[in-house]
């Protein structure tokens, strides 16, 4: 039995953590560069997963830093939401991350990409 089926692009998770005054402009960045998108014929754009609500993160800017939360070497404690979403096709994944990378307010984004493998 021969397919002739073209192959399925690779597909990617991209997390990132952010304050949530810059959530929605973080998600729309990321969406407008095609992350969120899931194929299919029912067309879901804009698809995320968010918590919202109850996350904390900390860091101490370090000398040399330029941080836009905080002060340099002290300790900075501060809500954050979590946000997940897909990337289908690693061109997708980079233009995400760019993307977010030019959204986010901190000189060093927290983020993870990783490749999903398809059962």
């Amino acid at each position: 039995m021969s397919s002739s089926s073209t192959p399925t692009p690779t597909k990617y998770q991209l997390s990132f953590l952010v304050p949530p005054a810059n959530l929605e402009a973080c998600k729309a960045a990321i969406f407008a560069a095609g992350a969120g998108c899931y194929p299919g014929s029912g067309n879901y754009t804009e698809c995320c997963w968010t918590i919202a609500h109850g996350g904390v993160g900390q860091f101490r800017p370090g000398k040399g830093a330029n941080p836009a939360i905080g002060t340099v070497g002290e300790l900075e404690v501060l809500e954050e939401a979590r946000v997940q979403t897909l990337c289908v096709g690693e061109d997708v994944a980079r233009r995400a991350v760019a993307a977010l990378k030019e959204a986010h307010p901190y000189e060093e984004v927290a983020y993870a990409v990783v490749k999903l493998e398809d059962f």
